[in-house]
């Protein structure tokens, strides 16, 4: 559950936050550039967070293969 959640809300929230404040706040960056590199932090978050789903089920897996291998 934790992970459905974080996989929608921390690129979407990422994509505007960076989007208004680090590009166009901090950067100067006009809308239309500012929205191609928020895109681009969104989708550096997506493939973060599906890299963290992935060892934590690879983790899970082995360490349920292991007990049930000592059964």
């Amino acid at each position: 559950m934790f992970f459905t959640v974080l996989m929608v809300t921390l690129p979407i929230g990422l994509y505007f936050a960076s989007k208004v404040f680090v590009f166009e706040g901090t950067f100067g960056m006009s809308n239309r550039d500012s929205y191609f590199y928020a895109a681009i932090v969104a989708v550096v978050a997506v493939h973060v967070v599906l890299a963290m789903f992935v060892y934590v089920a690879w983790n899970d897996g082995a360490r349920q293969w292991r007990e049930g291998k000592q059964d």
